[in-house]
């Protein structure tokens, strides 16, 4: 992957993606890996509906690990 999508729904998969293969070990070495810094993509998809889990190391969607 050259690059990181834009398209919120395909960032998301992308980025879990590649935590989950273990291309990269963290987010952080992720986003130095694409000149992006952890924020930006933070804040950009809990614009979008998504939140950083640290414990599970993804991006979920906002209120998925609320028990109801």
């Amino acid at each position: 992957m050259d690059y990181l999508p834009k398209d919120p729904a395909i960032l998301v998969s992308s980025v879990n993606m590649l935590l989950r293969d273990e291309e990269f070990d963290s987010l952080e070495a992720l986003c130095f890996a694409f000149s992006r810094e952890p924020y930006e993509i933070k804040d950009y998809l809990l614009e979008k509906g998504f939140v950083w889990s640290e414990q599970q190391k993804q991006f979920r969607p906002i209120g998925y690990d609320k028990k109801e």
